[in-house]
């Protein structure tokens, strides 16, 4: 077992066969290469992607899917060799969830950078997508903006 720092959690322990590996880090914090994907609770679509290294960065996440259920892509030849992706059953999918000034209710999601994970590897890369309609900030709530008004 692995011990943690973190800002958030305190001090945790993780199975090393659980860190997530990132080869080049992820855009803007290269250099950070190992995180653990922990759940919000067990009930929730949330996870915290947290840092091995910086007991301060984690980062909000949650499966795409739950929320936008035509999201689609796919991944290049690159990053199939990158996480070593055999059986595409071994993949998860996440995106990067931002909440502006606190406000749950304008929550939005990075759909254009995805992250990856080969399970079967712990390989995970941000993949930023190519000739894309989606954005960095898609509501995951929007019928609220609309009941606004």
């Amino acid at each position: 077992m692995l011990k943690v720092y973190t800002s958030r959690f305190g001090e945790i322990e993780v199975d090393e066969k659980k860190v997530v590996h990132f080869e080049n880090g992820i855009p803007a914090f290269e250099q950070e290469h190992e995180f653990v994907i922990l759940p919000y609770d067990e009930e929730s679509p949330y996870y915290f992607m947290q840092s091995i290294k910086s007991p301060d960065l984690a980062f909000l996440l949650t499966i795409p899917f739950l929320f936008f259920n035509d999201y689609n892509f796919e991944i290049d030849d690159a990053t199939v060799k990158e996480l070593g992706i055999k059986n595409p059953q071994n993949l998860f999918y996440y995106t990067m969830v931002t909440i502006p000034n606190g406000s749950i209710r304008y929550m939005t999601a990075n759909l254009l950078a995805p992250i990856v994970l080969n399970s079967e590897t712990m390989k995970a890369k941000q993949v930023v997508l190519e000739k894309s309609n989606y954005t960095t900030k898609h509501r995951l709530f929007p019928e609220t903006a609309a009941k606004e008004g």
